[in-house]
């Protein structure tokens, strides 16, 4: 149970711990935050089977309370996970630090000379749901940008996250990383997370990651300044000059790979004239692959066991084997339905027409858009930039994949001798 006393006492504490711990952590150097932490992978490959105690803790109350599927993978940890995390670290302490970089520099006229470089953006609050995971890749993320990090993880996975913090909060501490730069509240009532997301002044930055019930709570009540990620309805659109044998190998992955991820399709749109040659067979594999198949009156004529879609379908986001799929009549009404219902995540056509493709790269408005290729590769480290803390919707300050650099701010520094302004 939540005590208004005892709640405001640990998120305050914690909060401010960090906030004083920022300071110190701003100006370390790229030596001792990597020797942090290949110290918390250390850890983490040493505590496997405390880990994975305390997870069976999260799975039994979670299968209790009927979670099931996606999202019970979601809060699963094994010992591959468990080393994938610790590897992930060890990836974070490879990248270049990005603290320090001059972004550019000139001289003015008069002699000044004026440069950009990048700096930690202070205290970092991380609201989440039910995956453990988050818990080291935020708190990883966080540090080598030169940043404190204030977690707070859903009820679901508590005993998984609080045991994972006890691990790597005192190995980062052994390197020379302050005392409550990686801080956990352990509180997971509501009003807990509601004083967090208050916390203007203490807190530099929110960053939500979770499903729409949780962005939208968080861009609600914040007064802490958010950047919004992760809420993924994202679109395939196969239009009629598309290679068919691509088109479903494409979708089966993006649908089917994992999905209880925000990069996972899950809306289907089709160009009618293909549909005879395309539909019947699509739906067939999704099947087999175990995916409920919901579907517009079209779809619903050209195969079996199709369920009737709802406008709502068309707004959600399953994070499950669920897909809808739509018959457009062409390239402007698959536009049409990407631009009312996306989320401004990950959108992809299946074309064989360049200038169609291109068209479409030119007119979707989303972080990632796609000719040809699955939407699950929208990741920092599928792009090519190293690990991420997510995927950001919005068009402030970062855009997409979410990785170091992004976890950073600008200022500017001036060179003078002596100068006055006349």
């Amino acid at each position: 149970m939540f005590s208004e006393e005892g709640g405001l006492s640990e998120v305050k504490t914690k909060a401010q711990a960090a906030r004083r711990a920022a300071r110190e952590v701003a100006v370390l150097s790229s030596d001792v935050k990597d020797q942090a932490l290949l110290a918390m992978a250390d850890a983490l490959q040493s505590e496997t089977a405390r880990i994975l105690e305390a997870n069976a803790l999260d799975l039994e109350r979670a299968r209790e309370a009927g979670i099931t599927g996606a999202l019970l993978d979601r809060l699963t940890l094994t010992p591959e996970r468990v080393e994938s995390m610790a590897q992930g670290l060890r990836d974070i302490a490879a990248l270049d630090d990005p603290v320090g970089k001059v972004n550019r520099m000139w001289r003015r006229p008069n002699g000044l000379k004026i440069g950009q470089v990048q700096v930690p953006l202070g205290v970092i609050a991380i609201i989440y749901e039910a995956r453990p995971n988050v818990t080291v890749d935020a708190a990883g993320l966080c540090l080598k940008a030169g940043n404190t990090v204030v977690l707070r993880g859903g009820s679901e996975a508590i005993e998984s996250n609080r045991c994972i913090a006890s691990i790597i909060g005192p190995a980062a501490e052994g390197e020379g990383i302050p005392a409550g730069s990686i801080a956990l509240i352990e509180n997971t009532d509501r009003k807990a997370a509601q004083m967090l997301m208050r916390l203007s002044g203490t807190v530099d930055v929110i960053i939500p990651r979770g499903g729409a019930g949780l962005i939208r709570t968080v861009m609600e009540t914040a007064t802490v300044p958010v950047i919004e990620t992760g809420v993924g309805n994202c679109h395939i659109y196969v239009e009629k000059s598309a290679d068919l044998d691509m088109a479903k190998a494409i979708v089966i992955n993006a649908k089917t790979q994992r999905p209880g991820v925000c990069n996972a399709v899950e809306t289907l749109l089709v160009d009618e004239s293909i549909a005879p040659a395309f539909i019947p067979q699509m739906v067939k594999e999704l099947q087999e692959h175990t995916v409920e198949v919901r579907g517009c009156k079209g779809v619903m004529d050209l195969a079996t066991g199709v369920h009737p879609a709802s406008t709502e379908d068309w707004h959600t986001e399953y994070l499950d084997y669920i897909i809808a799929i739509r018959l457009v009549s062409g390239f402007e009404e698959a536009l049409d339905h990407i631009h009312q219902y996306g989320s401004g995540h990950s959108e992809a056509i299946i074309t064989e027409n360049y200038g169609v493709g291109h068209s479409f790269v030119d007119k979707v408005d989303a972080a990632a858009v796609y000719i040809n290729a699955s939407t699950r590769f929208t990741d920092g480290a599928a792009f090519g930039l190293g690990a991420e803390i997510g995927i950001s919707t919005q068009k402030l300050h970062a855009r997409g994949p979410m990785g170091l650099a992004d976890l950073t701010s600008t200022k500017f520094i001036i060179y003078g001798n002596g100068h006055i302004r006349p």
